[in-house]
Parts: structure tokens; C-alpha cells; sequence
């Protein structure tokens, strides 16, 4: 199957249309995604409660450590998509695709069956204590022992229908599942409801998840035929090439993203020791930082099939084009987002709580927090080109720098010198060094290719 339109689309369309059409829909998901976790955070906040507002924030890291399979086999498979559709490899596509899905769906069954046969140890792992313990475990309940499953492959098959250019169906099944969620958090949570609190928000989770799941293989029954992305046992084949090539992203991707629950969790436990105002404050802090990261993740996600395509297809000239239209776009909107953040810490940390001492705390981590997005984008859109083109040894080398060489030290200093408050700035000193990083190492792969082309 060849599809004109996608080819229109990957080659022809001007820079500007293409990256908005395919970034929009992606950056329209991610929000709806950072929304429906504040939604966890506003409704459970809404109990006052601060030891169910630290369950929340404690589980965290178990729910991020999703994303390492997410980014193994969304990520790593959806990169070998697009550079093959830019090779015009299709059956490589197509197994692929089905390839990465089946990896996925076996390994969020045994992340389910891990988390659910050793969650005692992992709840001590994590920072729970005896106020918390049974909060954060009733949370994780629904939204790991349940709900892997549905969790990890609905990013996972969005990223497979995202590879194709297909942006907008993509954002529809996340969105979906992000939606329905807001409407069930207040039933499950509040008193008004079933009163369940931070459990609540689990089951909430877990359903939505499963409603998304139902959206991508309705999509795929529905448009088959008319699609690269096939999740047939019959195409499920094991060639060494496929193999190497997903795992080329995809398991730098997963590791990066591993370190960054490692950092999390490190974060956790130094908060933990301050008391469960603290905890919350932090959770409140990270969930709002969110927003404007996650639009900047999101638009890096978006461009990364046509970034993949053109580097493939050998047109240096589409890609330079791609990367520095992305840039100064993100870099803007996120240095202005950083303004009104700093200026308005306070009152955004008081949508969520009305105790006094977590909106102090909040307020000061906010504020910290916020300084590194203008450099978190360049980051972000450094490793997405990286990822896109295949060059998983260049995304795991930021890895590495961002958590153990700069971040996790950063918060054992900064928590050293300035106790608590400090922690929030950890982030920005590791981004100031990475994007100046990511700018060098982009301008050195661009002008490679200029190279390249010219001979």
C-alpha cells in the first residue's frame, strides 16, 4: 500500500503547514493528558487531605516508569516506522509495527505481575510510611496491578499511528481516554460520589486507559487497508534488523527514561523527610510545571515522523529547515510561560489546596522549577531529532548527563546548602548545561548532512 497523501505530506508540504499538522493534534493530546493528571491532583487536593495528595505524588514514579516500555516500543518502533516509510520499505513497516506491539503488550503484563508479587518492598522504595502506606498502595492498585496493561498500549499505539502522519488520530484515542477521566475523578474521589479519594483516582485511570485502548483497535479494524500500522500475529517477525533497529532508540529511550524515575524518586525521599505538606507541595508544584513541558515534549514528538522521513529520504535541506523552524517556535512560547509562571507561583499553587503551609512550599518550588523550561525545550528537541534519526547513542549519552551527572548530584548539593528549597533547582542547572549541549551536537549533525548532500 502506498498512501499519496502521506508522501504530499513528508516531502512537499511547506515546512510551517507540516510541523503545525503534525505537532498540533500531538501537543493538544499532551495537554489533555497534563490536564487530566492535575485533575487527579485538584480533586483528591479538594479532600484537604495532604496524606491523599502524598499518595499521589509518591506513586509517581511507578507510573513514569511506564513510559520506559512506552518509550522502548512506542518511541524506538515508531522511529523504525518512519524512517522506513521514508525508505519506502514498507513491509518493514508493517512488521514493525506489529513487532513493537506484541513486545509491548507481554511486557506491561509483566510489569503488572512484578509490581503486584513485590508492591511491599516497592512502596518502601518509593517514600510511603506509616501515614501513607495504605493510600499510595490502594492508588497503585488500579493504576498498575489493573492497569498497565491498558496504560502502556495506549501510548504505544499512539505512537504507532503518529509514525505514519497521522497526528490527529493519534490525539483522538489519548484524549479520549484523558477526557473521560476528568469526568469520573470527581464520582470516584469526592465525597459526593463513591468517596474512594486517592483509590479513586486510580479506578478512574484505569477505565479511561481502557476506553483509549478500545479507540486505537476500533481505528485500526475500521481503516485497515489504508494503514501502515498492523498489529496482526501474522506479520510478527523477529528479523535481526527490525530488532536492531527499534532497540537502537528504543532502549536508550526506555533509559532514559528509568534514570529520570530514578531522579524522581530521589526528589521524593529528600521532600518526604520535610512531612506530607512538603510531599504534597512538591506533587502540586510538578504536576503545574507540567503543562508548558509537556506542550514542549509533545510539539519535539510531533515533528519527529518528518524529521525520521526526511533524514531517511537523504533531504538535508527539509530537515535543517524542520529543526529550526521547531525551535524558535518552542523556545518563544516557553520563555514567555516561564514569566507568568514565576510572577504567578502563588496563585497557582493555591488552585489545588487551601492549606497555607502547602501553598507556601508550593509557591517557592514552583518558582524554581519553572527557570529551566527555556533550555528543558532545546533539550526535548535535541534528543526527539536524535530518536527520530535513529541515533539512540546520542539520546542516552543526555541521559546520563541530565540524571547522573548533573541532576541527581544537583539535588544532593542543593539540598546540602539550601535544605528543601533547594531541590526545585536542580533541574534548571542540569538544562542550562544540556541545551547549550543539544544546540552544539544539532549544528554538528546538520552540517554533516549538508555535507553529505553536497557530494
Amino acid at each position: 500500500m502506498k498512501d499519496t497523501q502521506k508522501a504530499e505530506l513528508f516531502e512537499h508540504t511547506p515546512i510551517p503547514n507540516a510541523v503545525m499538522k503534525l505537532a498540533v493534534p500531538t501537543i493538544v493530546s499532551s495537554l489533555v493528558m497534563v490536564i487530566y493528571n492535575l485533575a487527579d491532583t485538584y480533586f483528591v487536593g479538594m479532600l484537604n487531605d495532604p496524606i491523599q495528595n502524598s499518595a499521589v505524588t509518591l506513586a509517581a514514579p511507578v507510573l513514569l516508569a511506564f513510559n520506559a516500555v512506552n518509550n522502548l516500543f512506542g518511541v524506538g518502533t515508531s522511529s523504525m516506522m518512519s524512517r522506513a516509510l521514508g525508505r519506502k520499505d514498507y513491509e518493514t513497516v508493517y512488521e514493525s509495527s506489529a513487532l513493537g506491539f506484541y513486545c509491548a503488550l507481554l511486557s506491561a503484563a509483566l510489569f503488572s505481575l512484578f509490581y503486584t508479587a513485590l508492591h511491599t518492598p516497592f512502596l518502601r522504595i518509593l517514600g510511603a510510611d506509616g501515614t501513607t502506606v495504605e493510600a499510595t498502595a490502594a492508588y497503585l492498585r488500579w493504576t498498575v496491578s489493573f492497569g498497565a496493561v491498558p496504560s502502556i498500549l495506549n501510548v504505544v499505539m499512539a505512537y504507532l499511528v503518529r509514525s505514519e502522519g497521522s497526528s490527529l488520530h493519534a490525539s483522538i484515542g489519548t484524549m479520549s481516554g484523558c477526557l473521560l477521566n476528568i469526568l469520573l475523578d470527581p464520582v470516584f474521589i469526592l465525597p459526593w460520589g463513591l468517596n474512594m479519594g486517592a483509590a479513586g483516582a486510580g479506578l478512574a485511570t484505569f477505565l479511561s486507559n481502557s476506553v483509549a485502548c478500545a479507540y486505537f483497535f476500533v481505528l485500526l479494524f475500521v481503516r485497515r487497508g489504508k494503514t501502515y500500522v498492523c498489529v496482526s500475529p501474522a506479520r510478527l517477525r523477529c528479523r535481526k534488523a527490525i530488532i536492531a533497529g527499534i532497540g537502537a532508540v528504543g532502549i536508550p529511550a526506555a533509559i532514559q527514561n528509568l534514570l529520570n524515575v530514578t531522579g524522581m524518586t530521589v526528589l521524593n525521599n529528600f521532600t518526604s523527610a520535610f512531612g506530607s505538606d512538603a510531599v504534597a507541595a512538591m506533587g502540586i508544584a510538578q504536576k503545574v510545571n507540567m503543562v508548558p513541558v509537556q506542550i514542549a515534549l509533545g510539539f519535539s514528538q510531533g515533528v519527529m515522523p518528518l524529521v525520521g522521513y526526511s533524514y531517511a529520504a537523504g533531504n538535508a535541506e527539509r530537515l535543517k529547515k524542520t529543526i529550526l523552524y521547531a525551535g524558535r517556535i518552542i523556545l518563544v512560547f516557553m520563555a514567555v510561560v516561564t514569566v507568568g509562571y514565576y510572577m504567578g507561583a502563588g496563585a497557582l499553587s493555591a488552585l489545588f489546596m487551601e492549606n497555607p503551609s502547602v501553598i507556601a512550599y508550593g509557591t517557592r518550588f514552583l518558582r524554581g522549577l519553572c527557570l529551566a523550561m527555556p533550555f528543558l525545550c532545546m533539550d526535548f528537541l535535541g534528543v526527539g531529532v536524535f530518536q527520530s534519526c535513529g541515533l539512540g547513542r546520542n539520546a542516552l549519552l543526555f541521559a546520563v548527563l541530565r540524571k547522573i551527572v548533573l541532576e541527581i548530584p544537583a539535588l544532593f548539593l542543593l539540598n546540602a546548602l539550601f535544605p528543601l528549597y533547594g531541590l526545585a533547582y536542580a533541574q534548571f542547572v542540569a538544562e542550562v548545561v544540556l541545551s547549550a549541549a543539544a544546540v552544539a551536537v544539532l549544528y554538528r549533525l546538520i552540517r554533516r548532512l549538508e555535507a553529505q548532500a553536497q557530494t
